[in-house]
């Protein structure tokens, strides 16, 4: 392992890690379309989304300074946490390209400056496909980067479709004055998923390292209608409009995945 940059004054490197987060389901009438939303509504609430963000927090050893919360009317909520540095002896094992903890083994450390969640659950009434989409962001300024928590937060959510983005920017400066502009190694954001998270998505890289961008796609490989279908079971279902659902809820996914519609 290289040894630590040796800095004139604090940090100033700002990495901030944003990710979406889909969750895809059939809801065929209008009483279930709305069960579903008021499903959504209630399994992440503010509240339990707030003790997601707590669990962050704790993961990146930080401080909670001030939390702002809201359910929305109709639908939707939002949490936004600040929180502030904490003093971390040792940040070696935090320069690792490794998978950070899963929810169930909370540690790691990180430095400082905000968390927020949103959520967004839709649904179209002619096709019966819902989404409900979670839009995270964790940004710290200091030594570490957020990259840790990637695993706690996909399992925290029923995660279809993923779409990650990690950035640093800025720059410090080491104390002969030279600037960097970035303070640790980094290949892919994949190299920071556990190995059966990794076999469980379809991933796509799309990097730009000289300006320390990086970008990651996910898709849950496995597919099981029963875990689609909303107020009801798959084997009750015609054959035919079984296979007709599960063609619309592939291609949903799928054009999530690709950002585009699909013909």
């Amino acid at each position: 392992m290289e040894p630590k940059l040796q800095l004139h004054g604090f940090n100033n490197l700002t990495k901030s890690l944003s990710f979406n987060i889909y969750d895809i389901c059939y809801a065929q009438t209008n009483e279930q379309r709305e069960a579903y939303i008021d499903y959504i509504d209630e399994m992440y609430n503010a509240e339990r989304l707030t003790q997601i963000l707590s669990d962050v927090v704790k993961i990146i050893g930080a401080n909670i300074l001030n939390i702002a919360r809201q359910d929305y009317e109709p639908h939707g909520a939002s949490v936004t946490m600040l929180i502030a540095e904490h003093d971390v002896e040792d940040c070696e094992e935090n320069y690792d390209e490794s998978p950070g903890p899963l929810p169930d083994t909370i540690v790691a450390h990180l430095d400082k400056s905000h968390v927020t969640v949103h959520t967004y659950p839709e649904s179209h009434p002619h096709d019966g496909v819902s989404t409900f989409r979670a839009d995270i962001d964790v940004s710290t300024c200091g030594l570490i980067s957020p990259l840790k928590v990637l695993n706690y937060l996909i399992h925290s959510f029923d995660s279809d479709v993923v779409t990650v983005d990690y950035r640093v920017r800025g720059f410090t400066r080491d104390i002969d004055g030279t600037k960097h502009y970035i303070d640790h190694d980094i290949n892919s954001i994949q190299n920071y998923l556990t190995e059966d998270t990794q076999n469980a998505y379809q991933m796509i890289d799309v990097n730009v390292y000289q300006e320390n961008l990086f970008h990651t796609k996910m898709m849950l490989k496995e597919f099981n209608l029963d875990n689609y279908v909303f107020g009801t079971n798959a084997e009750e279902l015609d054959p035919a409009e079984a296979k007709s659902i599960e063609d619309r809820l592939r291609r949903e996914m799928l054009e999530i995945f690709y950002s585009r519609n699909v013909e």
